[in-house]
């Protein structure tokens, strides 16, 4: 029998951690479709309903940089295994739960479980894999198993909630974490930062993770409140405060949660600002959809899920022909090519029409997004990590998983108020209809993806002007054992 070599576990290894973050991103969209059975069976009155997403947003987005930073410091292994088990046992309790105020609980500590797993799983893949060709190849997977996981949530949970009940959603997490739990001893050694201290940044841990939570939490309450409202605008010059007490203290620190030095990267900012776009845009899309599909089209939740499959195929291909491409070509083409082409699948939705047709209507822009998605989450996700010394690996992670999911956050927030607004304006000027009918619906749908169109064009300008195909190593603050400093001139 042939013995198994270092390059198979290292590849093994892999196959764990990207289980594990298609687990993490999987259910950031499986309970959508789920949503009017929850509703339904644990009593939700309408206006909480929405905090059995929300719940986990918050916490999910406001930590990861927390999650990101520990994981450098007490290890990336023991991080990825607390995350597992506090991911695995809090959905156990989701599927169980008797009322809402449980199930809102539950899926805060879900989405903390998450936040401590999604960094310590990127900075292990950047441990594992050298800068390069093979890296490059292993964030394609990766990268497969993230752009896919929202497309096929909304597959996932419609088959499991029509079938089996709404609470498999979150049951079918347990034995996916409690295997994955048991093999991470076998193909991922521990791994942490080369600090010469273990100094906790306590200060900035607190305010950059209540303002990140504050700021989640405002966007999903502006959708209601209203923009101009002012606990609308109280709670944003908290976050504000709170952000800008972040970078004070990180300016201060003598060992940072985030350190600043990594923005000298001229890339390194520039792709967290493109992926912090990719995030808006996915989320947003998805989620103006799948109303689409649901409310003006009336298709059920299983058959709004199956819709998305040429969507998830497409990340899933082009994500692993976009490694190599990158290699070829570099990562600022193929990031650029990328936001254009999911700007054209985009432009190409919004003349969706009140009696569209899948296969005419749909498909065509569903293929062009997902081949979009995967050309841009690979060189995205490998420009924010360019560079960056293994002893920043996690914060980097964390970093980029931030970007993306208070780009979300953001992104659902602000495209939800310009559907409403575009809907009652056209209420206004047609008085026979109402709100909820499905032309007026569908012109809210539309004038939301014609902004999501403008706002790939902005990432597209991004990459094509910010983002180097071959960034230079970011200097450390302190070199160890006669490590050169580098710095990327702007």
């Amino acid at each position: 029998m042939r013995i198994p070599t270092k390059s198979d576990r290292r590849w093994s290894a892999l196959a764990l951690i990207v289980t594990a973050q298609f687990m993490v991103i999987l259910d950031v969209a499986i309970v959508n479709v789920a949503l009017p059975s929850i509703k339904s069976d644990l009593n939700f009155s309408q206006t909480n309903l929405q905090w059995v997403i929300s719940a986990y947003a918050i916490l999910f987005g406001g930590a990861l940089l927390l999650g990101g930073r520990l994981a450098d410091l007490l290890g990336r292994r023991r991080l990825f295994m607390s995350g597992l088990a506090l991911f695995a046992g809090s959905s156990l309790l989701c599927g169980l739960a008797w009322s809402e105020s449980s199930l809102i609980g539950f899926r805060a500590v879900q989405g903390l479980g998450g936040a401590l797993l999604a960094p310590a799983a990127l900075s292990l893949l950047m441990t594992r894999f050298a800068e390069g060709r093979e890296r490059n190849l292993a964030l394609g997977i990766y990268g497969a198993a993230s752009g896919s996981g929202a497309a096929a949530g909304v597959l996932l949970g419609g088959l499991l909630t029509s079938y089996l009940g709404w609470s498999w959603i979150f049951f079918i997490n347990v034995p996916v974490g409690v295997a994955a739990i048991a093999l991470t001893p076998l193909l991922l050694p521990e791994s942490r930062a080369d600090l010469p201290h273990r100094h906790f940044d306590f200060p900035g841990a607190a305010s950059i993770t209540a303002g990140l939570m504050l700021l989640v939490y405002t966007m999903t309450r502006a959708t209601n409140d209203g923009w101009g409202a002012p606990s609308t605008l109280a709670l944003l010059a908290g976050a504000a405060a709170l952000v800008l007490a972040f970078v004070l203290i990180e300016l201060r620190s003598p060992s940072p949660l985030l350190p600043l030095r990594i923005f000298r990267s001229r890339t390194l900012a520039a792709a967290n600002a493109a992926m912090a776009i990719v995030g808006a845009v996915a989320f947003s899309e998805f989620f103006v959809l799948t109303l689409y599909l649901q409310d003006v089209l009336h298709y059920s939740a299983v058959e709004s899920g199956a819709a998305f499959a040429g969507f998830a195929l497409a990340v899933v291909v082009v994500s692993n022909v976009a490694q190599v491409v990158v290699g070829r070509v570099g990562v600022r083409p193929t990031l650029t090519a990328g936001l254009l082409v999911s700007a054209l699948s985009v432009a190409w939705l919004t003349r969706l029409p009140v009696d569209g047709h899948y296969f005419w209507d749909l498909f065509p822009g569903f293929v062009l997004g997902g081949a979009g998605m995967g050309l841009s989450f690979v060189p995205v996700t490998i420009a924010s990590l360019t560079g960056v010394d293994r002893s920043d690996a996690g914060v980097a992670s964390g970093l980029i998983n931030t970007s993306r999911q208070i780009g979300g956050a953001i992104g659902i927030a602000a495209i939800s108020a310009v559907a409403a607004t575009s809907t009652s304006g056209y209420v206004k000027t047609h008085s026979a209809l109402s709100a909820s009918s499905g032309v007026a619906l569908d012109k809210g749908f539309q004038t939301a993806l014609y902004a999501l169109t403008g706002l790939l064009l902005i990432g597209a300008l991004i990459a094509v002007t910010l983002v180097r195909s071959t960034p230079k190593p970011i200097a450390r603050a302190e070199p160890i054992e006669g490590e050169l400093a580098f710095d990327e001139a702007a």
